[in-house]
């Protein structure tokens, strides 16, 4: 087990030094924010004239605001986030509804006295190196939605690193997460309406971080929700629940129209006594989170309620805030700031449950597909055959029906999909039929299968067979005579 712990320790240092080595070797193309714009995509914007290919590095060095990556295809062998700290300014990278994908590592505060931030807004970065926050000067990953998929993220790093990542929506997806890596270094995580994805079981050191104070819910006003092969199979799942519990889930979807927000009120300072709440509502961040003019969004005023209707027009996305009042009744507690989508959901299809059966006297066995499908529009479905022991062996009597029937003509595994489309999303599920020689073979392979108490041959019956076993044996004793 220790020989096991060292050689691993010996992969991390491994894969933590490949990915300096790379330093030294890409072309540093600058980002100088001199083109008529500020997209990654323009030449003018470049120190050398030409957009950073995949053999180069680029370096977001200096103070004027950095690109933003809107359109896919954006590539680089590695890259540097993060410019000397004046007057509280970054270097920063935004990416908003384009792609950014690297060979190696993306550094985010990568000197002493850098200050860096990577945004994501949307879209998505891909690197084939670990993603830094705070390696020797300070970072910040903001993580508001898109995705960033690594082999690593790495939240402080060098002794002066300081990283911080905010998980506000979007999603994570790499294969461990490592914080404070040297001694002396800072890293912090604050989980919102994001999600951290991990390959295997890195509950134990996600729970460290977590009792260490490193990782926080909202701010210290939620709840951090971590599993292991539970939300996502064969990984570790981080998520966080404001105590709020706030419906619409944070940064959820949901039909247009009519929509209840509704949410759990704090305990009050006496007990017993109500705790009235401000709600404001908008399709306006910036008139939230600048509050210039509260009346015109706001939906309830300091009343002892839990949950309000409003109105919301599809394709647009709404924020709302509750603030209570617990102490004063002149000053109230000002509670985050969540959102959701407006917009026509996915149709929601059920397959069926997973099934078994056997061939009838060694011919086709028809098996009856029942599946189950929701929307509020008018849909269409598609039946699709995913695998099949040989092509061909599994028949669909009408792939277009919801409810029809299959032939299946071999033994093994048939994996079917139905997917419904409503005009403009689709919705899928699929279905796993196993096919066995008989009906006994079908029973025993199921989970919960208990043999017969009497069926010494295994063939699902207690019979006269079973009977001449007995017989044979009647009286025979195999016990030991002697210690």
């Amino acid at each position: 087990m220790f020989s096991m712990f060292r050689k691993m320790i010996c992969l991390v240092s491994f894969v933590l030094v490949l990915g300096l080595v790379v330093d030294v070797q890409a072309a540093n193309v600058d980002w100088t924010g001199a083109g008529p714009d500020h997209l990654w995509s323009t030449p003018a914007n470049w120190s050398t004239g030409t957009v950073p290919t995949s053999a180069d590095r680029f370096r977001i060095i200096t103070l004027p605001g950095g690109p933003t990556i809107a359109n896919e295809g954006a590539v680089a062998n590695d890259g540097w986030i993060g410019a000397p700290l004046e007057n509280d300014q970054t270097g920063d990278l935004t990416v908003d509804g384009g792609t950014l994908t690297t060979n190696a590592f993306i550094v985010v505060g990568r000197r002493s006295g850098d200050n860096g931030s990577l945004n994501m807004i949307s879209g998505a970065i891909t690197t084939g190196g670990n993603l830094y926050v705070g390696h020797t000067g300070s970072g910040t990953l903001n993580m508001n939605g898109g995705t960033i998929t690594a082999p690593a993220v790495v939240i402080g790093f060098n002794s002066t690193g300081v990283g911080h990542l905010n998980l506000d929506g979007g999603i994570i997806s790499i294969n461990s997460l490592s914080m404070r890596q040297n001694a002396g270094a800072v890293g912090t995580m604050d989980v919102g309406a994001g999600t951290l994805i991990m390959d295997g079981n890195d509950l134990s050191t996600v729970q460290g971080f977590i009792d260490n104070g490193w990782i926080t819910a909202y701010e210290g006003n939620g709840t951090l929700n971590l599993d292991y092969n539970v939300t996502n199979e064969g990984k570790t799942t981080l998520t966080a629940l404001h105590n709020f519990n706030p419906t619409p889930a944070d940064r959820g979807t949901v039909e247009p129209g009519a929509v209840e927000l509704s949410w759990t009120l704090p305990d009050p300072c006496v007990p017993g006594q109500p705790v009235p709440v401000d709600v404001y509502f908008t399709d306006d961040l910036e008139a939230l989170q600048m509050f210039t003019d509260p009346a015109a969004i706001q939906v309830v005023s300091k009343q002892n309620v839990t949950s309000v209707v409003v109105q919301t027009q599809p394709k647009t996305r709404y924020y709302w805030a509750v603030d209570t009042y617990i102490g004063d009744p002149n000053d109230p507690i000002f509670g985050p700031i969540f959102s959701f989508f407006a917009d026509n959901l996915p149709p929601r299809v059920d397959a069926g449950a997973d099934a078994v059966t056997w061939l009838a006297d060694a011919v086709a066995r028809t098996k009856n597909l029942d599946a189950t499908v929701t929307d509020d529009e008018a849909y269409t479905v598609q039946w699709t055959v995913i695998s099949e022991p040989n092509e061909g062996t599994a028949v669909i009597e009408t792939a277009t029906a919801e409810d029809t029937n299959i032939t299946l003509t071999e033994l093994g595994e048939y994996v079917l999909q139905l997917e419904a489309f409503d005009g403009e999303y689709t919705g899928s599920d699929t279905v796993t039929i196993n096919v066995y020689n008989d009906g006994c073979e079908a029973a025993q392979s199921l989970p919960d299968y208990v043999p017969l108490v009497g069926d010494l041959n295994g063939d699902c019956r207690v019979d006269e067979a079973d009977l001449a076993l007995l017989e044979e044996n009647w009286l025979q004793d195999n016990s030991l005579t002697e210690p």
